[in-house]
């Protein structure tokens, strides 16, 4: 087994998961190839092995990277007690921050839940408090809506219809890059003309699709 570097171990672990978390998310946990992460992060495959043991345990680092980068952020903006549009409107903001930041993330997140997902949900679950966010952003967010549609300002909703809208509207672009770049032409800056668009109004949107 190798000996480490002189570097901090915590920085060569850290440059090896970097550039991971850059190979995972262009190719997916079954396309990525442990030499091309050693190459990427400029070390010898022995040492990869040495701080994660196995491409099984890197892809697990790589993955709980990506969902604390994508998840935590968006459900406390949802459970954030403040009106429902500013809610949204939070939310937007906070996503497509990290969408910008990450493009690759929604796609790759997608793919490895395809793949594996009973024991990515039980890694999820085990390192982050998942149920406990998810139950107070739904009953939050159920509340909004139920004291609005008893207001008569917005139609009777669920919360997770209007949650599956929002997410959609806002990953889709970027999970489906690729086709929408074949099939309608939308390249790198019109995909990002539109995410602008759906920072200023799709908050708005969203509520006037629940108006009575």
């Amino acid at each position: 087994m190798p000996t480490p570097p002189a570097v901090s171990p915590s920085d060569t672990e850290a440059q090896i998961l970097e550039a991971a978390h850059r190979v995972f998310l262009r190719r997916g946990t079954a396309g990525a190839r442990t030499q091309e992460i050693a190459d990427e992060a400029g070390v010898n495959k022995a040492l990869l092995h040495y701080y994660f043991r196995s491409k099984e345990k890197l892809a697990e680092a790589v993955f709980l990277r990506a969902a604390r980068t994508l998840f935590p952020q968006m459900l406390q903006a949802l459970a954030a007690d403040v009106p429902l549009r500013d809610k949204l409107q939070r939310a937007v903001e906070v996503e497509l921050g990290i969408l910008d930041e990450n493009p690759y993330l929604p796609g790759y997140l997608i793919a490895e839940f395809q793949y594996r997902p009973d024991h990515l949900r039980s890694i999820l679950g085990e390192t982050l408090p998942v149920d406990a966010m998810r139950r107070a952003v739904f009953d939050g967010l159920q509340r909004q809506l139920d004291a609005e549609a008893e207001a008569g300002r917005l139609r009777p909703a669920r919360a997770e219809d209007l949650l599956v809208a929002l997410l959609a509207q806002l990953v889709f672009p970027y999970a489906a890059a690729p086709m929408l770049e074949a099939v309608l032409g939308l390249d790198a800056d019109a995909r990002e003309a539109m995410m602008e668009r759906r920072r200023q109004n799709l908050a708005d949107a969203l509520l006037r699709s629940l108006a009575p």
